[in-house]
Protein backbone atom coordinates (compact mmCIF):
# COMPACT_ATOMS: atom_id res chain seq x y z
CA UNK A 1 0.00 0.00 0.00
CA UNK A 2 2.61 2.41 0.88
CA UNK A 3 4.60 1.75 -1.87
CA UNK A 4 1.63 2.39 -4.24
CA UNK A 5 0.83 5.59 -2.21
CA UNK A 6 4.80 6.28 -2.91
CA UNK A 7 4.40 5.70 -6.70
CA UNK A 8 1.35 8.94 -7.03
CA UNK A 9 3.60 11.58 -7.11
CA UNK A 10 5.99 9.75 -9.47
CA UNK A 11 3.33 9.45 -11.59
CA UNK A 12 1.85 12.83 -11.35
CA UNK A 13 5.72 14.28 -11.97
CA UNK A 14 6.05 12.48 -15.20
CA UNK A 15 2.40 13.55 -16.60
CA UNK A 16 4.01 17.31 -15.48
CA UNK A 17 7.10 16.71 -17.19
CA UNK A 18 5.41 15.27 -20.58
CA UNK A 19 3.27 17.97 -20.83
CA UNK A 20 6.17 20.43 -20.18
CA UNK A 21 8.04 18.58 -23.32
CA UNK A 22 5.05 18.81 -25.23
CA UNK A 23 4.29 22.78 -24.96
CA UNK A 24 7.69 23.26 -25.21
CA UNK A 25 8.14 21.55 -28.60
CA UNK A 26 5.17 23.83 -29.81
CA UNK A 27 6.67 26.90 -28.54
CA UNK A 28 9.72 26.50 -30.13
CA UNK A 29 8.08 25.13 -33.42
CA UNK A 30 6.42 28.14 -33.70
CA UNK A 31 9.38 30.51 -33.02
CA UNK A 32 10.80 28.62 -36.20
CA UNK A 33 7.93 29.95 -38.35
CA UNK A 34 8.67 33.12 -40.32
CA UNK A 35 5.57 35.20 -41.78
CA UNK A 36 5.93 38.13 -43.95
CA UNK A 37 3.82 41.08 -42.67
CA UNK A 38 2.46 41.94 -45.94
CA UNK A 39 1.07 38.49 -46.39
CA UNK A 40 -2.36 39.28 -46.49
CA UNK A 41 -1.81 41.81 -49.19
CA UNK A 42 0.41 39.85 -51.35
CA UNK A 43 -1.42 37.11 -51.31
CA UNK A 44 -5.08 38.19 -51.96
CA UNK A 45 -5.28 37.79 -54.91
CA UNK A 46 -3.70 33.61 -55.01
CA UNK A 47 -5.91 31.29 -56.50
CA UNK A 48 -3.30 28.34 -57.45
CA UNK A 49 -0.24 27.41 -55.56
CA UNK A 50 2.75 24.67 -56.90
CA UNK A 51 4.22 22.25 -55.00
CA UNK A 52 8.53 21.54 -56.33
CA UNK A 53 10.43 18.36 -55.59
CA UNK A 54 12.74 19.77 -52.21
CA UNK A 55 16.33 20.22 -53.03
CA UNK A 56 17.78 17.14 -50.82
CA UNK A 57 21.07 16.96 -49.24
CA UNK A 58 22.00 13.27 -48.14
CA UNK A 59 25.10 12.36 -45.99
CA UNK A 60 25.06 8.23 -45.45
CA UNK A 61 27.19 6.33 -43.84
CA UNK A 62 28.06 4.36 -46.81
CA UNK A 63 29.81 5.93 -50.05
CA UNK A 64 27.68 6.09 -52.84
CA UNK A 65 28.23 6.80 -57.00
CA UNK A 66 27.57 10.41 -58.23
CA UNK A 67 24.75 9.32 -59.87
CA UNK A 68 23.92 6.85 -57.38
CA UNK A 69 23.88 9.87 -54.70
CA UNK A 70 22.32 12.19 -57.35
CA UNK A 71 19.21 9.66 -58.16
CA UNK A 72 18.95 9.17 -53.76
CA UNK A 73 18.69 13.10 -53.72
CA UNK A 74 16.39 13.38 -56.69
CA UNK A 75 13.95 10.82 -54.81
CA UNK A 76 13.59 11.92 -51.37
CA UNK A 77 13.34 15.25 -52.55
CA UNK A 78 10.40 14.21 -54.58
CA UNK A 79 9.40 12.09 -51.64
CA UNK A 80 8.40 15.48 -49.31
CA UNK A 81 6.98 16.84 -52.59
CA UNK A 82 4.28 13.81 -52.28
CA UNK A 83 4.00 14.06 -49.00
CA UNK A 84 2.93 17.98 -48.84
CA UNK A 85 0.53 16.96 -51.77
CA UNK A 86 -0.72 13.90 -49.23
CA UNK A 87 -1.29 16.24 -46.52
CA UNK A 88 -3.25 19.20 -48.15
CA UNK A 89 -5.34 16.68 -49.73
CA UNK A 90 -6.45 14.82 -46.55
CA UNK A 91 -6.95 18.22 -44.72
CA UNK A 92 -8.47 20.36 -47.68
CA UNK A 93 -11.96 19.43 -46.29
CA UNK A 94 -11.14 19.98 -43.03
CA UNK A 95 -9.31 23.30 -42.89
CA UNK A 96 -11.14 24.87 -46.05
CA UNK A 97 -7.62 25.79 -47.74
CA UNK A 98 -8.57 29.56 -49.63
CA UNK A 99 -6.09 28.09 -52.99
CA UNK A 100 -6.10 25.24 -55.14
CA UNK A 101 -2.68 23.32 -55.26
CA UNK A 102 -1.47 21.99 -58.85
CA UNK A 103 -1.57 18.30 -58.91
CA UNK A 104 2.13 17.82 -58.53
CA UNK A 105 1.83 15.38 -61.41
CA UNK A 106 1.43 18.78 -63.40
CA UNK A 107 4.31 20.49 -62.14
CA UNK A 108 6.55 17.97 -62.74
CA UNK A 109 5.19 17.91 -66.43
CA UNK A 110 5.30 21.04 -66.93
CA UNK A 111 8.47 21.34 -65.59
CA UNK A 112 10.27 18.07 -67.98
CA UNK A 113 8.49 19.85 -70.87
CA UNK A 114 10.10 23.15 -70.43
CA UNK A 115 13.31 20.59 -69.33
CA UNK A 116 13.50 21.66 -66.18
CA UNK A 117 15.44 18.95 -64.47
CA UNK A 118 15.47 18.32 -60.76
CA UNK A 119 19.49 19.41 -60.88
CA UNK A 120 18.55 22.67 -62.51
CA UNK A 121 16.03 23.62 -60.70
CA UNK A 122 17.86 26.05 -58.21
CA UNK A 123 19.30 28.09 -60.93
CA UNK A 124 15.60 29.42 -62.27
CA UNK A 125 13.83 32.37 -60.08
CA UNK A 126 10.55 31.97 -58.24
CA UNK A 127 9.55 34.32 -61.31
CA UNK A 128 10.76 32.18 -63.80
CA UNK A 129 9.17 28.82 -62.26
CA UNK A 130 5.78 30.59 -61.77
CA UNK A 131 5.30 31.06 -65.29
CA UNK A 132 6.37 28.13 -66.47
CA UNK A 133 4.18 26.39 -63.95
CA UNK A 134 1.33 28.91 -64.57
CA UNK A 135 0.44 29.81 -60.59
CA UNK A 136 0.04 32.49 -58.54
CA UNK A 137 2.54 30.95 -55.51
CA UNK A 138 5.11 28.19 -54.96
CA UNK A 139 5.92 26.08 -52.31
CA UNK A 140 9.37 25.05 -52.25
CA UNK A 141 12.08 23.91 -49.45
CA UNK A 142 15.24 22.01 -48.84
CA UNK A 143 15.98 19.30 -46.65
CA UNK A 144 19.14 17.88 -45.09
CA UNK A 145 19.64 13.83 -44.06
CA UNK A 146 21.60 10.95 -42.96
CA UNK A 147 19.07 8.63 -43.51
CA UNK A 148 16.86 7.38 -46.71
CA UNK A 149 13.88 8.62 -44.74
CA UNK A 150 11.62 7.79 -47.70
CA UNK A 151 12.24 4.15 -46.90
CA UNK A 152 11.44 4.60 -43.40
CA UNK A 153 14.03 3.62 -39.99
CA UNK A 154 13.29 0.67 -39.23
CA UNK A 155 15.70 0.65 -36.34
CA UNK A 156 14.36 -0.61 -33.29
CA UNK A 157 13.68 2.07 -30.35
CA UNK A 158 16.64 2.68 -27.56
CA UNK A 159 16.13 5.21 -24.92
CA UNK A 160 19.82 5.47 -25.04
CA UNK A 161 19.82 7.19 -28.89
CA UNK A 162 17.72 9.82 -27.49
CA UNK A 163 20.47 10.83 -24.68
CA UNK A 164 22.90 10.28 -26.99
CA UNK A 165 21.22 11.93 -30.02
CA UNK A 166 21.47 9.36 -32.82
CA UNK A 167 17.65 10.03 -33.42
CA UNK A 168 18.36 12.73 -35.22
CA UNK A 169 18.19 12.66 -39.12
CA UNK A 170 19.06 16.53 -40.48
CA UNK A 171 17.14 19.42 -41.08
CA UNK A 172 13.66 20.47 -43.36
CA UNK A 173 12.32 23.94 -44.49
CA UNK A 174 9.65 24.49 -46.15
CA UNK A 175 9.00 28.31 -47.12
CA UNK A 176 6.10 30.00 -49.46
CA UNK A 177 6.90 32.47 -52.15
CA UNK A 178 4.74 34.58 -54.23
CA UNK A 179 5.04 34.10 -58.13
CA UNK A 180 4.53 37.92 -58.99
CA UNK A 181 6.64 39.51 -56.81
CA UNK A 182 9.53 36.74 -56.02
CA UNK A 183 8.85 37.49 -52.40
CA UNK A 184 9.34 35.22 -49.12
CA UNK A 185 6.26 35.22 -48.10
CA UNK A 186 6.04 32.16 -45.07
CA UNK A 187 8.79 30.16 -43.97
CA UNK A 188 9.17 27.07 -41.20
CA UNK A 189 12.26 25.25 -40.16
CA UNK A 190 12.41 22.42 -37.88
CA UNK A 191 14.90 19.29 -36.98
CA UNK A 192 14.02 16.04 -38.40
CA UNK A 193 14.48 13.17 -35.47
CA UNK A 194 12.54 10.31 -34.58
CA UNK A 195 9.84 12.18 -32.70
CA UNK A 196 8.94 13.79 -35.98
CA UNK A 197 8.50 10.42 -37.73
CA UNK A 198 10.04 7.62 -39.14
CA UNK A 199 9.64 7.92 -42.81
CA UNK A 200 8.73 11.54 -44.86
CA UNK A 201 5.28 11.32 -44.80
CA UNK A 202 5.14 10.58 -40.74
CA UNK A 203 7.42 13.50 -41.05
CA UNK A 204 5.61 16.08 -42.81
CA UNK A 205 1.75 15.38 -41.05
CA UNK A 206 3.43 16.41 -37.99
CA UNK A 207 5.44 19.40 -39.07
CA UNK A 208 2.13 20.55 -40.66
CA UNK A 209 0.30 19.89 -37.58
CA UNK A 210 2.36 21.45 -35.73
CA UNK A 211 2.43 24.66 -38.20
CA UNK A 212 -1.79 24.31 -38.45
CA UNK A 213 -2.11 27.33 -36.32
CA UNK A 214 0.23 29.58 -38.46
CA UNK A 215 -0.49 28.12 -42.02
CA UNK A 216 -1.34 31.19 -43.59
CA UNK A 217 -4.04 30.42 -46.37
CA UNK A 218 -6.47 28.36 -44.19
CA UNK A 219 -10.01 30.77 -44.61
Amino acid sequence: MKNHLLNIPNRALLSILTLTFFFTQVALGQKNIYENKQFKNISASHKSIAILPFLASVNLAQELSDEMQLELEASEGIAVQEALETYFLKMEKRKHYRVDFQNIKDTNVFLKKREVSYQSLDIYSIKELGEILGVDAIISGTITLNVQLSRGDTKAFKLLDYVTGNTKYGRIGIKISDVKTGKLLWKYEKQIDRKTGKNTTELIASMMRQASRKFPYEK
